[in-house]
């Protein structure tokens, strides 16, 4: 079973994250601010992380760069899941290191099939 870390404020977004990856099969942690989710991620295995950009205390972009900077975390696999859309903020998300930008509102199946690709299953 794997381990994803899902860092998100947002409690209906949460509940739509959990609802659709909780058929996986998968250990899912949340964490509600960026602060919260490096802590987490510094001191715990994940073989997945999945971001929100806008969060409180660091942003989601600042994380992903901050993971993909560490030799020791660079290659899990980053999933920023975002209400931002512009062309821009993809962008900017991909030279953060991020290896999937997906826009809120997110299908549950596009979700879904993006972390299979990462996991498997």
């Amino acid at each position: 079973m794997s381990r994803i870390l899902i860092a998100e404020d947002s409690p209906t977004d949460i509940q739509f994250i959990k609802s659709v990856l909780s058929q996986t099969g998968h250990e899912l942690v949340i964490a509600t601010d960026g602060e919260e989710a490096e802590r987490l991620v510094r001191s715990e295995p994940f073989d997945l992380i999945v971001l929100d950009v806008v969060m409180p205390k660091k942003n989601g972009f600042q994380l992903c760069r901050d993971i993909k900077r560490d030799e020791k975390l660079k290659n899990i696999p980053v999933i920023l899941l975002t209400s931002k859309d512009q062309p821009s903020d993809k962008l900017w998300g991909t030279k953060q290191g991020a290896d999937e930008y997906l826009t809120k509102p997110c299908e549950p199946l596009e979700l879904l099939l993006t972390v299979k690709r990462y996991l498997g299953g």
